[in-house]
């Protein structure tokens, strides 16, 4: 792979000033209005179901927001985001992937005829889990219809990254091997759909823009529904409303 165009390089720096600088105002607005910083922080985790999760209390992750780590990670997402070259329509990135049995396969591959196929990008971050079952139960109701395939990327909240106290312990993958054992632990979930993992150099979780964790439905290679990027905008509700539109 070449090195980044310069118009590329020039977004990057826009988006690291933006967010440096969002950094650095929420850090003084933090010592500033605790209380209110606080509740904000609280606000959005409502919508990403961090605030309802009987596993975490505020304790556990609010005051890592703003941190160095947090700064390193949001970075990482925004520049990724600028080189997501899916759309609604177009054509489906046949990505590499590794079964969890060390198997190497390609997204297509889990594509049978015209059924529609649906991507479910992430990795044991707590939004992440706690909606895993509203996924279950998506494929509990559609698999006559539509197929299913999970995709294990890069850990949004490593242990040794931006880290929640109390999440599941696991560090950044620092080879294959990490990743297909981080992903071995959705098997305790019963996903009851494939499970592969993405290539260490990360190029499903880079050419759909994934991380932290995203959706996407496919159809005869092109892509039906594409999700927003998660946590806040990471809705099983509407993949259900996609795959009732083929069923009728």
């Amino acid at each position: 792979m070449g090195l980044p165009c310069p118009g590329l390089w020039l977004k990057r720096l826009w988006v690291l000033l933006q967010v440096a600088v969002h950094v650095a105002v929420g850090k003084v607005l933090l010592t500033l209005f605790p209380e209110r910083v606080m509740q904000h922080i609280l606000s959005i985790g409502q919508k990403t179901g961090m605030a309802r999760n009987p596993h975490f209390t505020p304790d556990n992750w609010v005051p890592t927001f703003f941190s160095t780590q947090y700064f390193w990670f949001v970075l990482k997402v925004r520049w990724q985001q600028l080189e997501d070259v899916t759309e609604r329509g177009g054509l489906a990135p046949n990505c590499p992937v590794v079964r969890l049995s060390g198997q190497r396969c390609n997204i297509w591959d889990f594509m049978q005829g015209n059924r529609p196929l649906v991507l479910n990008f992430g990795s044991c971050t707590p939004s992440f889990l706690f909606k895993f079952d509203q996924f279950k139960r998506l494929i509990e109701d559609f698999s006559s219809i539509a197929d299913f395939l999970i995709i294990y990327i890069e850990e949004a909240h490593a242990s040794d990254g931006w880290a929640f106290k109390n999440n599941v312990d696991i560090r950044n993958h620092r080879n294959l091997q990490d990743r297909l054992r981080a992903a071995h632990m959705l098997l305790a979930r019963s996903p009851q759909c494939p499970v592969v993992v993405d290539t260490m150099q990360n190029q499903s979780c880079r050419l759909y823009a994934a991380l932290p964790e995203r959706l996407y439905v496919l159809q005869e290679g092109r892509i039906l529904y594409k999700g927003k990027p998660g946590p806040w905008n990471y809705h099983p509700e509407e993949v259900r409303a996609v795959l009732e539109k083929l069923d009728n």
